[in-house]
């Protein structure tokens, strides 16, 4: 049942490092931080209780440096992981329809508005029917269909304006 006055002991000793080490990690990283290598720092102290020396400050100072050493490389982990994340997950900036796509035709798209060409791209590169653009674009399937239709025409107009500036 010596449990109690050693839990007692490093009650005692805890209080006596919580604001040394408090200030000594504010010094060094950000506030949230800080309160979770605190945190980290006296969860090692316990469990490393029997090796504190008497004068426990500088030992405890040393548990604090590598605890902040390890939430650092875990948050650079993270935002290292982050980045690998959202560079997978962004769309592309431009997606062509074919291997060797027609520059006449990508010239065209990029005059439509951006919804327009929106839903051009999802009927003819990703080939989905009305129905399916309205479940991806969030508007009824009537809606797209007309939208479409219009989008289509506006495209065609486009292209044969290029073709009509091409003839000698």
């Amino acid at each position: 049942m010596d449990v109690e006055p050693r839990q007692t002991g490093f009650e005692a000793v805890a209080q006596e490092l919580i604001e040394p080490l408090r200030r000594y990690l504010a010094r060094r990283t950000d506030a949230a931080t800080a309160d979770d290598v605190l945190s980290e720092t006296l969860l090692v102290a316990w469990r490393r209780r029997d090796e504190m020396p008497a004068e426990p400050l500088a030992w405890a100072y040393a548990v604090a440096r590598n605890c902040l050493a390890n939430a650092d490389r875990t948050r650079r982990r993270q935002d290292r992981l982050l980045v690998r994340i959202w560079q997978l997950a962004r769309p592309p900036e431009h997606a062509p329809a074919r291997d060797d796509p027609d520059p006449g035709l990508a010239r065209a798209l990029a005059r439509l508005s951006s919804a327009d060409a929106e839903l051009m791209r999802l009927w003819a590169w990703e080939e989905l029917g009305p129905a399916e653009i309205a479940q991806v674009v969030g508007m009824s399937a009537n809606a797209v269909s007309i939208r479409l239709h219009r989008a289509r025409r506006k495209l065609k107009s486009l292209l044969d304006e290029q073709a009509e500036g091409e003839r000698p």
